[in-house]
Order: structure tokens, then sequence, then C-alpha cells
């Protein structure tokens, strides 16, 4: 995983995101906007975390990095959340996941958070099992519950 790093999104990132989150993500959120991107990044611009494919020396100039993975790390102060978590579909078993989940990881211990959750939905298996071996378990317990506002 050498040709991978991890950095924060920018302003400029948003329609990568967005077009990488169709193919790589399962399942779409109310938020999968333009808008709804571009206020995560501005309102919490470390929270954002992207794996981007970087090229390599020898490479032709002006090569750009590739988006291989996200993950939305969040932290309002009180809660880490974890929500896309998200690797190109050709890249998955080689680290870039577990790359995204350390440095989400990092940020909230600097943070002074204490727990991460995420969010996983139900009917993903594979993801069930990513998220296992990262270490992470299912509390039964819990249910989110939701409403969508309206603008």
């Amino acid at each position: 995983m050498s040709d991978v790093q991890i950095r924060a999104a920018g302003p400029a990132d948003l329609d990568a995101v967005l077009a990488f989150w169709k193919s790589a993500a399962e399942g779409t959120s109310i938020s999968d906007d333009t808008d709804g991107v571009a206020r995560l990044v501005a309102r919490d611009p470390e929270a954002l975390l992207l794996a981007v494919r970087v090229p390599q020396a020898g490479t032709e100039p002006g090569a750009d990095e590739e988006l291989v993975g996200t993950v939305i790390a969040g932290f309002d102060g009180w809660r880490c959340s974890l929500y896309r978590l998200a690797v190109l579909p050709e890249r998955r078993r080689q680290g870039i996941a577990t790359a995204l989940l350390a440095a989400a990881e990092r940020r909230f211990t600097a943070l002074g958070g204490r727990r991460a959750d995420a969010m996983v939905l139900e009917a993903n298996e594979p993801a069930h099992h990513a998220w296992a071996a990262a270490g992470y378990h299912r509390e039964d317990q819990w249910r989110r519950w939701v409403r969508p506002l309206e603008a």
C-alpha cells in the first residue's frame, strides 16, 4: 500500500467523492450531494478522510492521484462517529480500510474521543466482516431512529 496516502478532503474533492461513493459505497444518504458534502468539509475540514493513490516517481508528469477509499470521522465533542467507509472494489483487501480507520481513530484520540461508533448497513454482510476484523462489534441493544429535516 506504499502508493496510497491518507489526507483530508477539500472543496476541490467534492465531485470526485460523490462519484466515488456511487461506485464504491453501499446505499445512499440524504446528504449525498454537493451541498451536503460541502457543508461537512466547511464545518469540519478534517472529518472526511480520503485514501488516494499517488503517482510514483517516474510517472508521467501531471498524473493525477486516484481516490481509492473514504471514511467520514465526525466528532461532535461527545461522540466519535464513522460513516462512509468505502474502498474501490478492485483495491479491497489491501489494507486501505485499515489505514483509513487508523487515521480516523488517531483523529478521535487527539480530540479526546473515547469510543468510535460506526454506521453500518444491516444488509451489507461484507461490511460486517470488515468492521469485525477491525475490532468493532455490534451492539444489539441500540437502534437508529431518524427523521428527515425539511429545508
